[in-house]
């Protein structure tokens, strides 16, 4: 078992799913399909874990993939109900401490333009813009911004 820097962060499991759903859909306008999340767990080159409360409630996720010594976070999500509480956070610290320990160089993601509270916190955590995808997003229509972070400075 590896080390977990949160104890309340764990890896998803099926049964995760149907929560994991509601916060997906609750969180972006064009959500991913159910059978999208369900083919990342267990799989080797992804990161999917759940910050998970009292009565096995999952308060938020986050899914990344990894390629050689790149990474890329696909999701990360907080029940509307739970944001702001530093959950988000605890997650997106549990993604960059296993990039690190498994030798993942460079983590990407995109993020909305609009989206500040993400890209306060994305920014707290060394993430850099350095690009744009003019129109990426489709409901509604609008950039996404592109970042990086160098995890290899935090090791």
């Amino acid at each position: 078992m590896e080390r977990k820097t949160n104890p309340w962060i764990r890896p998803a499991a099926p049964g995760d799913i149907d929560q994991i759903m509601e916060i997906e859909q609750a969180s972006f306008s064009d959500p991913w399909q159910r059978r999208s999340l369900v083919s990342l767990i267990g799989n080797s080159r992804v990161f999917f874990a759940v910050a998970e409360g009292e009565a096995a409630r999952i308060l938020g996720y986050v899914t990344a993939w990894f390629v050689l010594n790149e990474g890329e976070i696909g999701n990360l999500a907080v029940d509307p109900q739970w944001r702001s509480l530093g959950i988000g956070s605890a997650l997106l610290d549990e993604v960059v401490s296993h990039s690190v320990e498994h030798g993942i160089e460079t983590l990407y993601l995109e993020v909305r333009d609009s989206n500040t509270p993400a890209r306060r916190l994305y920014a707290s955590r060394g993430f850099v813009e350095i690009g744009r995808r003019k129109r990426y997003y489709r409901q509604p229509v609008e950039d996404a911004i592109v970042l990086q972070c160098r995890t290899v400075t935090r090791r």
